[in-house]
């Protein structure tokens, strides 16, 4: 259906609104079929000869109307008779998966054309973008890092600034620089399991620091720095990952007042810094001269392009944190890099992180009118819940009860470097999910949350 023209001569409504009401005509009459493929918004609008946005909102309409709905990479499908809209609470739970935290990922059509138009504008220097390319990135794309650092307010020069393939090399890649075997690194009492792994591979001893409702302890930190002579210390300061927690102003100024007095370079690893509209200064923006800032992409915007922005100390550090790398991944891969760029430059980053901060919103809405009330920790902007079990559920007998029904959860061990493991659990928002699916889990959890283990038990 390709070549389908909907005739809006007759209908004195707004044309979006003209466009939706033609699609549910004509599925009444059998013009338009379950399946059918809609033209692209684009060839429609340049048929229709009105304005993109137009048809753009005219197939959202219709989205809302549940006439139609969009596949990333395929297009617009048609999908039968308008009906009522479904109460975000299904009976029957479906297969989950609530262990990965990633951003909720973009649905609005309008938003989804601009990012294949910006795949499809970068695709025409292919051939280019299949060469290998110098280390750190090209000076467009050290603009573009530039331009998006400044949303944290961090104006640094493009000599400081490093695109590197992620978070993950850039991190392996820090620490590598800074420490040797059996060295000590500083961390949250629950931290990133990333950096677990890392650390682990490079045999080095991850020393976790306890926390209070505002992050680490700086009392407790400067002891550890004192008494272990750390190389590093390494901060996830925004929306942490587990406990969603963001470290204020003040406890940042006193944090980076103890590791400067100790001489203990910061690693900051500000995943999750661009996602709410007016956060705290980054720790690198207080101390430029011992920070290593990284912004990583992955949370933002998606995890699949694998890049991530660099920000060293000063331009002598990162000669040797670029050979490191440079030897251990040889480049970002370029292609990717290159559309990150085009998404910077032509706004679509910006929708893509507003749409990201809604619709996280919205998910910890449903969160708050459906789990008991105080049985989750978590910011309104973050990815995930951090669940405290009642007793007398332990994380074991929890995660397997909601895996017995296909939900997959974490369980606090990944998290924790000081003590033993509480009886927490870790449940995602994001990714693939939809929100039915997403209500579908948490009204399964909740009911688990309010009884007994030996009570909702599906085990035979």
């Amino acid at each position: 259906m390709r070549d389908w023209t909907p005739d809006l001569s007759h209908n004195d409504k707004p044309r979006y609104l003209a466009i939706a009401d033609v699609i549910a005509d004509d599925i009444k009459t059998g013009r338009l079929s379950r399946g059918d493929r809609l033209p692209p918004q684009r060839k429609l609008a340049l048929r229709l000869a009105i304005d993109f946005t137009t048809v753009a909102r005219g197939y959202v309409e219709a989205q809302r109307r549940g006439l139609v709905e969009s596949r990333v990479g395929q297009g617009t499908f048609v999908r039968g008779p308008a009906r009522e809209p479904v109460v975000p609470r299904p009976a029957r739970t479906e297969a989950v998966d609530l262990s990965m935290n990633l951003p909720p990922e973009p649905t609005d059509p309008d938003l989804i054309e601009r990012m294949n138009a910006g795949l499809a504008e970068v695709s025409r220097d292919l051939v280019a973008l299949l060469r290998y390319q110098g280390f750190g990135g090209s000076r467009a794309d050290k603009d573009a890092a530039s331009a998006w650092l400044s949303r944290r307010a961090m104006v640094p020069s493009q000599e400081r600034i490093f695109v590197t393939p992620g978070a993950h090399p850039a991190i392996a890649g820090i620490l590598a620089l800074l420490a040797k075997p059996g060295d000590a690194i500083l961390c949250e009492a629950l931290t990133y399991p990333g950096v677990r792994s890392i650390a682990a591979q490079q045999g080095l001893k991850l020393v976790g620091l306890p926390m209070d409702k505002h992050g680490i302890d700086p009392d407790a930190l400067a002891e550890a720095c004192g008494a272990l002579r750390p190389k590093a210390l390494y901060l996830n300061p925004t929306l942490q990952n587990p406990t969603t927690l963001t470290i204020p102003p003040e406890r940042r100024a006193s944090i980076v007042a103890v590791a400067r007095r100790h001489g203990v370079p910061i690693i900051e690893d500000d995943a999750y810094g661009f996602i709410p509209a007016h956060g705290p200064p980054p720790l690198a923006s207080i101390a430029p001269d011992i920070t290593w800032h990284i912004a990583g992409l992955a949370k933002c915007i998606g995890a699949g392009l694998r890049a991530a922005y660099v920000v060293a100390p000063d331009a002598r550090s990162g000669w040797p944190f670029a050979a490191a790398l440079r030897a251990n991944n040889v480049m970002a891969s370029p292609l990717t890099v290159a559309l990150a760029t085009r998404w910077i430059e032509d706004g679509t980053a910006d929708s893509i992180l507003r749409f990201i901060r809604r619709e996280t919103e919205a998910r910890q809405k449903l969160a708050t009118a459906l789990l008991p009330v105080g049985s989750f920790r978590a910011d309104p902007l973050s990815f995930n819940l951090w669940v405290p079990l009642p007793r007398p559920w332990t994380r074991s007998a929890f995660i397997g009860h909601m895996r017995s029904t296909r939900i997959g959860i974490v369980a606090s061990d990944a998290f924790t470097v000081l003590g033993e493991p509480g009886e927490s659990v870790r449940v995602c928002l994001g990714g693939p999910a939809t929100r039915e699916q997403i209500a579908s889990a948490l009204d399964f959890m909740a009911h688990a949350l309010t009884e007994a283990p030996e009570l909702v038990s599906t085990f035979l």
